[in-house]
């Protein structure tokens, strides 16, 4: 295993960054401390969830530089706060065991926040929930699994559920998922896609993250298979009524995988003007990065392509270059064991887990941060 050392940003580090030509990045907002999920409204407006300070923020470009201005705190002592949903002038927003909405009122501040749901399952070892309102006007609702490889005891966990915006008539969608933060309802076609997580303590390169096709009343298989519908051979108990071998079979294989340990955060779609045309309706995810990986992976944002009919075909890089193959001489540090050969310049270093994504009103690439509390921001021609 090896663990990329962290590494503080500075605005040295940002020329380390790689997108395709034709395309810039800047730093939209720093100091952001925790900041992980980003919602924009359409008058550039953006809402942004840090869940160690239990809190959102709207934050401001007032002068249109690319770069925020004004910072106000809307909605505070919401413990784990994460997934942020803007539908119409309601802010939803999903904690670890509650949904919340809150009206936005016209300066952009919220109303009191009031409580839709407050008993999601224990959030466990996968406290963060995300959001989304499908094309048939409900809320999706994601809840990943309480453990790393367990056979859920709770029928919630380890899913995506589907209720009402009242959060009324709740019930699971799709089962099977481990972790799904980044999920969005493809434009074309309105299939529902996410990228989940695959199980530790497998090596290397298994499993693969998965990026799936979520269909209603499927199972995807874990804790009991990963990737092609491959039999998880360190799970030892079998599904109820069933044997790995049998299940598996009949589980849903991943529209694309992609590298084991990666850890797929954001998911979203590019229905802007700003980039090039080619762009248009394929996917931006953002690849937190490994920890657990013998060369870590991740550290990135990749684009995902999609057919004119909405099918994914492939997965490349976008943005690249938070992960060092070792720190820059003068942030080397002298020490022992990993440190010693972070100070030899052997051990790999990054400077960013990445986590939401966000388009802004503009049409640039918001990529939320939250080691080192940056916001960056991906524009093209500008």
């Amino acid at each position: 295993m090896l663990e990329a050392s962290p590494v503080r940003f500075s605005d040295e580090l940002l020329s380390q960054l790689k997108v395709p030509p034709g395309f810039t990045v800047n730093v939209f907002a720093r100091n952001m401390q925790h900041v992980r999920w980003m919602q924009v409204a359409p008058n550039g407006d953006v809402y942004v969830s840090r869940p160690k300070q239990a809190d959102v923020l709207l934050l401001r470009d007032t002068n249109g530089d690319g770069i925020m201005d004004v910072q106000i705190a809307v909605a505070q002592n919401i413990k784990n706060v994460h997934g942020l949903l803007l539908e119409g002038n309601r802010l939803y927003m999903a904690s670890d065991k509650k949904v919340l909405v809150a009206d936005v009122q016209s300066d952009g501040t919220l109303g009191p926040p009031r409580v839709i749901v407050d008993d999601l399952p224990d959030g466990s070892q996968h406290p963060y929930r995300t959001l989304a309102f499908g094309p048939d006007g409900f809320l999706y609702v994601t809840v990943g699994s309480q453990c790393n490889n367990c056979v859920e005891t709770n029928p919630e966990a380890a899913t995506v559920l589907r209720m009402r915006p009242d959060g009324s008539g709740r019930s699971v969608y799709a089962r099977g998922l481990r972790n799904t933060l980044g999920f969005a309802f493809n434009p074309v076609g309105g299939q529902l896609y996410g990228f989940d997580h695959g199980s530790d303590d497998r090596g290397d390169d298994i499993p693969p993250e998965e990026l799936n096709a979520i269909l209603p009343n499927k199972h995807y298989g874990w804790p009991f298979c990963y990737g092609n519908r491959e039999v998880d051979m360190k799970q030892q108990n079998d599904p109820e009524n069933s044997t790995r071998a049998d299940f598996c079979p009949t589980t849903e294989a991943p529209a694309l995988t992609y590298t084991a340990h990666s850890a797929p955060i954001g998911l979203v779609f590019y229905t802007a003007n700003q980039f090039p045309a080619e762009y248009r309706n394929n996917a931006f995810v953002a690849m937190r990065g490994s920890w657990n990986r013998g060369q870590p992976s991740g550290f990135k944002v990749v684009r995902v392509r999609f057919d004119t009919a909405g099918k994914p075909q492939a997965i490349e890089d976008f943005a690249t270059g938070w992960l060092l193959a070792s720190p820059p001489p003068h942030l080397r540090q002298p020490g022992r064991g990993p440190v010693a050969e972070q100070a030899k310049g052997r051990r790999p270093a990054q400077f960013g887990r990445l986590a939401g994504l966000a388009v802004g009103a503009d049409g640039a690439l918001l990529i939320a941060e939250d080691q080192n509390g940056v916001i960056y921001r991906v524009s093209y021609g500008r």
